[in-house]
């Protein structure tokens, strides 16, 4: 441990942030991941923001990025890694984050990402542990990337299901740490491969508080929920379910298809935000000039029993 690492990994927080001077700290993260859609090029925008979202849920400003790479040297065309990072080096670009190198491993399975770093005022810092009873929880962007992920595999998806999935992941977190630097927010997180409900469930647990889910308010990609109605589930539903235990309770009223969404696994998903209710609707206003599905989905109460609570 150091005095200077102000955030570290036991909160299981979005990045580290390691202080250089009062008012200059470090954000680093690191993510890669298997291809989600066909094409190559989409496959590497998505995995450069699913990355660099990460700096951005610290309400960071992502600086430099470098490439990790898993490709095979036989047996699938090298034109296919090209495009892939074509599309990462794109979507960097496109966000002012400078590639400064990487490394590449033969492997017969594809993956492709990044370890991004960026740069934070220290006394400005989101975390998960900032939320406080009597704050709400602004969602700024649907769920259901998962059990999309898994229909095309299967091809049981619509071109416009595909479509919306995939604008949805490029949709960058970027206005979001804008939003959440100008109202002064401190506690935050995004929502990826723990879903929905096992990244509340973190900001529950480092906040030590209880997060009210009402999950009618929570909002679904288009065909995500008709998806997950024929059984187009990730591995992650299971183990998501495993990784909140009994910590977690949902009412016999939400359906079951529902549940499986609040379990899915969202890659370069959105905002979690805790902002205090009377700041809300300004909040909400702000972000829905780039999230228009952005809404609020729950309340902080003090601790009690369980961790989270979804009606």
């Amino acid at each position: 441990m150091d005095e200077n690492l102000i955030v570290g990994f036991d909160t299981a927080d979005d990045a580290g942030v390691y202080r250089l001077r009062n008012d200059l700290a470090l954000v680093q993260t690191l993510d890669f991941f298997t291809p989600i859609v066909d094409d190559p090029f989409d496959y590497g925008r998505i995995a450069a923001l699913n990355s660099i979202n990460d700096v951005w849920a610290m309400a960071g400003d992502p600086v430099t990025a470098m490439a990790i790479t898993c490709f095979p040297k036989k047996g699938v065309d090298p034109g296919i890694l090209k495009e892939i990072m074509r599309g990462g080096l794109e979507t960097l670009n496109q966000y002012g984050v400078i590639l400064v190198g990487g490394h590449s491993v033969d492997s017969e399975q594809i993956m492709f990402g990044y370890s991004v770093t960026g740069v934070i005022d220290p006394n400005k810092i989101a975390r998960n542990s900032g939320a406080r009873a009597g704050d709400v929880i602004v969602l700024t962007k649907p769920i259901g990337t998962g059990v999309i992920s898994t229909g095309i595999k299967w091809a049981k998806t619509t071109p416009q299901i595909t479509a919306g999935s995939v604008e949805t992941m490029l949709t960058p977190g970027k206005y979001a740490a804008e939003a959440m630097r100008e109202f002064e927010v401190k506690g935050a997180t995004d929502v990826t491969g723990f879903a929905l409900l096992g990244h509340l469930w973190e900001m529950a647990r480092a906040s030590q508080v209880t997060i009210e889910v009402d999950s009618f308010h929570v909002p679904l990609l288009a065909g995500a929920l008709e998806l997950a109605a024929q059984g187009m589930l990730t591995s992650a539903d299971k183990t998501n379910r495993d990784y909140v235990g009994s910590d977690v309770e949902i009412r016999e009223t939400v359906g079951k298809e529902l549940s499986h969404l609040l379990y899915d696994p969202q890659t370069a998903g959105g905002m979690l935000i805790s902002i205090s209710q009377t700041r809300a609707e300004a909040l909400l206003a702000r972000l829905r000039e780039h999230y228009p599905a952005a809404a609020v989905i729950g309340r902080v109460l003090p601790r009690s029993t369980k961790a989270i609570f979804v009606k």
